[in-house]
């Protein structure tokens, strides 16, 4: 069976670009993180947010199935061949600042050992960064994806992380236009078109007005 990576996010199809710069900068700025601190990737795919936030001061490493991962972070330790489902993650108990994960849970049947591994690793205190397409506005084209398994809402994204052990818990919807990180009023004129969008419109900022995805923040407790 062909590789995930090289036929979801073939660099042809889906060249690099300056988002995961910018997210990984929002990031940094909103959850206060530090140059030094230690940052797990949990599928990390081609590794473009991991040489991001490597590049802000973090002590990164990765983690995927694909024998393909990290190929655009270079420099950074790459872990592969975990199957997120069932295996033990090949790091000590409390060993990461923080854990950063985008687009992966959806493509489990068990994401709660998922996060049951991601609590072990995080260090107490630390913190969880979790994103997966929202499925009320994605539902129409969530299987478009067939690796996709589990769907998630702000509810379900809850319980979740309350059930593995997750404290101090936020969940939002997020959407992926940098312009609405710096302006949120617009968030209000893409929620006024967003239902007069083309559901597989290939144009980028039509695309995200319409889709949000869930941000699930939370923190590992010290006791």
């Amino acid at each position: 069976m062909a590789d995930y990576l090289k036929i979801v996010y073939d660099t042809k199809t889906r060249p690099k670009t300056t988002y995961p710069a910018k997210f990984a900068s929002l990031l940094f700025l909103k959850y206060g993180m530090k140059a030094g601190e230690t940052l797990l990737e949990a599928g990390c795919g081609r590794g473009e947010f991991l040489a991001e936030f490597q590049s802000l001061g973090l002590k990164c490493t990765g983690i995927d199935l694909s024998p393909q991962a990290g190929s655009l972070a270079p420099g950074v330790e790459i872990k592969t061949g975990v199957n997120f489902d069932q295996d033990i993650w090949p790091f000590p108990d409390n060993h990461f600042d923080i854990i950063y994960n985008k687009s992966v849970i959806e493509h489990l049947r068990r994401p709660d050992y998922f996060l049951k591994e991601a609590h072990r690793v995080l260090k107490p205190g630390g913190k969880m960064l979790c994103l997966t397409p929202d499925w009320e506005t994605q539902y129409i084209t969530f299987f478009d994806d067939f690796t996709h398994h589990t769907p998630f809402t702000t509810v379900s994204m809850n319980v979740i992380l309350q059930m593995c052990d997750f404290s101090g818990i936020e969940v939002y919807k997020f959407r992926q236009l940098p312009i609405v990180w710096k302006y949120p009023i617009i968030n209000r004129f893409c929620a006024f078109i967003s239902p007069f969008i083309n559901i597989r419109t290939k144009k980028k900022f039509l695309r995200w007005s319409r889709e949000l995805m869930l941000f699930g923040y939370a923190t590992k407790p010290f006791i």
